[in-house]
């Protein structure tokens, strides 16, 4: 999709950029971009510590139902 991209057209995106947004504003927007990345890779982490969580339960649960299952079988 993007192999065709050379350099004189990487030139002409990035003069773009600078005229719509100004040499002072692409910093900042940089940096908002990065905080909106921190704080989307903490809140996946956080989704995948819960996830794992429930499963550590679940398979507690799944072993003590083995666990009497048996012993109700001797």
């Amino acid at each position: 999709m993007f192999g065709n991209i050379g350099t004189t057209e990487i030139i002409i995106i990035v003069f773009v950029i600078l005229l719509l947004f100004g040499a002072k504003k692409i910093p900042e927007l940089a940096r908002g971009i990065g905080k909106g990345i921190k704080e989307f890779k903490s809140a996946t982490k956080e989704i995948k510590s819960g996830v794992d969580d429930e499963k550590k339960e679940l398979n507690k649960l799944i072993s003590d139902e083995d666990t009497d299952t048996k012993k109700k079988n001797v």
